[in-house]
């Protein structure tokens, strides 16, 4: 229970705060990019850091950091196809989850390993 709490307290201050530098930011839809996965990562790492130390924190950071640029990778081919070639939207972005699965365990498994 004290995990729920300090993860929803930690999830909600750094919510708050990016929501604050969110507004600074044009357009608008942004503020959607700066709420959600900054807040989680960080509540995330705070508890890894409490409960299991700076040494294993430090391997969960480097997964997300991994994760998050086969998500660049995915974004920017879902864009691509579906600018040019003018396929479905869900064939393409459930097709693209392949290639962010691989690049995602490619990187943490050369990287992390």
């Amino acid at each position: 229970m004290n995990e729920i709490l300090i993860r929803f307290l930690i999830g909600g201050i750094v919510v708050s705060a990016f929501a604050l530098v969110s507004d600074v930011f044009k357009p608008k839809s942004f503020a959607g990019i700066f709420g959600a996965a900054p807040s989680v990562a960080l509540a995330t790492i705070s508890l890894t850091v409490i409960k299991s130390g700076r040494a294993y924190a430090a391997i969960e950071a480097h997964s997300m950091i991994y994760g998050a640029l086969a998500f660049i990778l995915y974004a920017w081919l879902v864009g691509r196809l579906l600018l040019r070639c003018k396929w479905s939207t869900l064939l393409v972005t459930a097709s693209a989850l392949a290639v962010w699965c691989v690049s995602a365990l490619g990187l943490w498994m050369v990287f992390v390993r």
